[in-house]
């Protein structure tokens, strides 16, 4: 009885989660649902033509993979190749938004190749299956194929892993 009742939940988050060597549907963060920092929209078909790392945060989980951060700063990649998108989930913090928002402003300042968004709706979570209330790491390749998904802290050989397959899919 147990399994039949589990069944149509395990059906459904499997539907909704991100699948290697597959291209997610397309999302658009616009308007009330978020964008970017000067108000544009973006689309995640946007995530084409260049080997694309994408950190979908909780703003309590800013500081979580700082040390994947570091290493991709490290790795020192041919940015005409290789971009990073940090795309913040503030539906998912207690925070108020004028702060989180003259924070992203600071960052997008000092951390100029990488692109800051706003998703006001938790809308990745919804139509990827992104952990909520956490750390997401996507790596996209140039046809915005799914190459590694993690949520939650990557340590470790995960690091070397996602560094690799950057390196190899450039």
């Amino acid at each position: 009885m147990t399994r039949l009742l589990l069944l149509p939940l395990l059906l459904t988050l499997s539907l909704n989660a991100l699948e290697l060597g597959t291209v997610p549907p397309e999302v658009t963060l616009g308007g009330d649902a978020g964008g970017r920092l000067d108000g544009t929209a973006w689309s995640s078909s946007e995530l084409q033509d260049k080997v694309h790392l994408l950190f979908y945060v909780d703003p309590d989980e800013k500081d979580l993979n700082n040390a994947l951060s570091d290493a991709v700063k490290a790795a020192e990649l041919d940015r005409s190749r290789f971009a990073s998108v940090a795309i913040i989930n503030m539906a998912a913090t207690w925070k108020p938004n004028f702060a989180i928002n003259a924070a992203l402003k600071k960052k997008q300042k000092k951390f100029k190749k990488t692109l800051y968004l706003k998703d006001m709706d938790k809308l990745l979570v919804d139509k990827w299956g992104l952990a909520d209330d956490n750390s997401d790491i996507i790596l996209f390749d140039q046809a915005g194929k799914v190459l590694f998904y993690h949520a939650g802290k990557v340590e470790g050989e995960k690091i070397e892993e996602v560094i690799r397959l950057i390196k190899e899919n450039m």
